[in-house]
């Protein structure tokens, strides 16, 4: 049997800095407050939508602010997320060539999951993923490994046969949480170091690597 390969969303499959920075740096704008470059942001990203609103607010934000920011970035990112975000290069062939090999595909993500979703959908139409999963309330995020549970019951494999590529600490996180071999990818938002630091064995610099 093939193993099932999870993948990450962002920093993995995609390269979405340019606009989760730009809907970020909009709605603290609108609350008067200083924006981020995308070097910052990229820090930012990985933990959630409320952890990457929380890390660029003013430090001792109160909860009122951190949800009003949560609130309009959602209303922002969902009508712009597709200006500043495509596949990395060779992320489409690879998916592709996967897919014709007959692996079983999936995303999970920190990602809420509604963007998610949806981003999947509108940036690979032609993939077919078994499972895709964001960020849902009530279910705890990477790197609990609930949801890569979730997957490897949804495409019928032990989790010893999935496999877990991402490019964060919280992917490295997840994959040893939940018994899953892992393999970092270098081209995302996380160093080498850190993600050795996490626990990170097996890595690759380019898609057709895989």
């Amino acid at each position: 049997m093939k193993p099932c390969l999870i993948f990450d969303l962002d920093g993995t499959l995609v390269d979405s800095l340019p606009g989760i920075a730009a809907s970020l740096n909009r709605c603290l704008e609108l609350h008067g407050l200083p924006g981020h470059s995308n070097a910052a942001v990229r820090r930012f990203i990985g933990n959630g939508l409320r952890t990457l609103v929380q890390r660029a607010a003013p430090s001792g934000s109160d909860s009122a602010l951190i949800d009003s920011l949560v609130s309009l970035f959602k209303k922002d990112y969902d009508q712009s997320w597709k200006s500043g975000t495509k596949p990395y290069p060779g992320i489409l062939n690879l998916l592709t060539d996967l897919q014709r090999a007959g692996y079983s595909m999936a995303v999970l993500s920190n990602k809420t999951h509604d963007f998610t979703v949806d981003m999947v959908a509108g940036l690979f139409p032609n993939i077919h993923f078994h499972k895709v999963l964001g960020q849902r309330d009530g279910v705890p995020q990477k790197p609990h490994p609930a949801g890569a549970f979730q997957i490897a019951q949804a495409v019928g494999h032990a989790p010893e046969t999935c496999i877990l590529i991402g490019d964060s600490t919280v992917d490295m996180e997840t994959a040893r949480n939940a018994d899953m071999p892992a393999i970092a990818v270098l081209w995302g938002y996380h160093d080498r170091e850190k993600l050795i630091a996490a626990g990170a064995q097996l890595f690759i610099e380019h898609p057709a690597e895989l």
